[in-house]
């Protein structure tokens, strides 16, 4: 039977199972308790900048609880990076508040700093007010260029939340990724760099702001002897169950990130003299992704057998991730999709065993957001049209990255 590498799955140390006997014998299996407090002790230690951390349900809740934390309610807008999942903007729409989207630059696929001032400064005109807050997202682990944007977001004195996700453990000009904003979000879902199985978590700028956020994700009780509420909560806590497989994940991270390091290395080495495929890597050593998952290009003149059959059959279920749950599509194409080359390599690679992704279709080109404004320059758009995602996980190893690499050059027809 044919092995199948999976785009990214979590890989267990060993250790995992220790905290949560622990949590087991003390009967502590309830969103609290030693674990909770000991993955958040070791997250602030692990990501450093005398920040705090909160850990959470899911990375959504911690975009959810920044929004709130910075003051967005109804009405108000909230600027976001386009070329992102879908997770970083609809925590926007819990709140009533309204999606800016802003394109990104080639350099690293992020915000665009020129277009966000643009959009800002747009918004004012157009609303009289400025927008609330913006997110900025490191994406696939690349970091965004956090000192333009920090800069045009002092300028206007508007809060910065750190879509840090895909970015456990990605540094820019040394300072850890989801610590230069006001808030950072990290996830710890089955796919990413360590897991929960499910979580995430906000890293908040003082002891403050993080008693602030827990007594929000905790639904937000006063100190009565009865349950008293003057604020609505949220059930947003990590199981204590959970972060006790995060507490056994952190022995580990280091060993995860530099893995996915050095996958991205072998992909360079082994796509070097293959014309029309551009691997995507820090553009200065100012950057240092993680790689949580490595990335291509593919040139519009490169020729990949089937091409001429790519979107020639409706596909049934969930393409990637932990949730399977879909709507059937309703016609074969919808009007922003991959190039021909992309979709039939995908479909090639799937056929060999090998899982690989689409890039993140923007956000301004999702039906649910059609009406949000946009500030677009075209990139995003041209980078999901030619973009697919490599297997980079802790399970993939040298010699599966080997067998991936003949198999795209197996589907290539011709080079330009």
């Amino acid at each position: 039977m044919q092995k199948r590498i999976y785009l990214s799955l979590a890989h267990m140390s060993g250790s995992e199972q220790k905290f949560i006997q622990e949590a087991f014998d003390t009967n502590w299996v309830v969103p609290l308790g030693p674990n909770v407090n000991g993955f958040e002790t070791d997250l602030e230690e692990f990501v450093g900048a005398n920040k705090k951390v909160v850990a959470l349900s899911a990375g959504t809740a911690a975009v959810h609880l920044a929004l709130i934390a910075c003051g967005v309610g109804v009405g108000d807008e909230v600027i976001c990076q386009s070329f992102t999942f879908c997770a970083s903007a609809n925590p926007i729409t819990y709140l009533g508040a309204t999606p800016v989207f802003v394109d990104s630059e080639r350099d690293t696929w992020n915000m665009e700093p020129q277009l966000l001032e643009e959009a800002i400064n747009d918004r004012i005109a157009k609303t009289g007010r400025k927008p609330k807050a913006i997110i900025a997202v490191h994406l696939y682990g690349m970091p965004a260029k956090m000192d333009e944007i920090a800069d045009v977001a002092a300028k206007y004195d508007i809060p910065v939340i750190e879509d840090a996700a895909e970015a456990f453990g990605s540094c820019y000009k040394d300072r850890m990724c989801g610590t230069i904003g006001r808030y950072g979000v990290l996830s710890f879902n089955g796919n990413k760099m360590i897991t929960t199985s499910g979580g995430g978590a906000l890293i908040c700028p003082d002891e403050e702001a993080k008693q602030s956020i827990m007594f929000y994700a905790t639904q937000a009780r006063e100190s009565y002897p009865y349950y008293q509420h003057e604020h609505i909560g949220y059930n947003y806590r990590m199981s204590n169950i959970c972060a006790g497989i995060g507490r056994g994940q952190m022995t580990v991270a280091n060993a995860h990130i530099e893995h996915h390091r050095h996958v991205c290395a072998l992909y360079k080495e082994l796509l070097a003299d293959v014309g029309g495929i551009s691997l995507h890597e820090n553009p200065t050593s100012h950057y240092q992704s993680n790689y949580w998952l490595n990335t291509i290009l593919l040139a519009p003149t490169l020729r990949v057998k089937g091409e001429e059959q790519a979107y020639a059959t409706a596909v049934r279920g969930a393409i990637g991730g932990a949730a399977g749950v879909t709507h059937a599509a309703e016609k074969l194409h919808t009007d922003c999709e991959p190039n021909a080359n992309v979709e039939a390599l995908r479909v090639a690679l799937d056929a060999a065993g090998i899982e690989v992704r689409p890039l993140w279709k923007p956000m301004h080109r999702q039906p649910v957001y059609a009406s949000s404004p946009a500030y677009v320059n075209g990139v995003s758009e041209d980078l999901f049209a030619q973009g697919l995602c490599l297997p980079s996980g802790p399970c993939v190893t040298d010699e599966d990255v080997h067998y991936i690499v003949e198999q795209i050059k197996s589907n290539i027809e011709h080079i330009p």
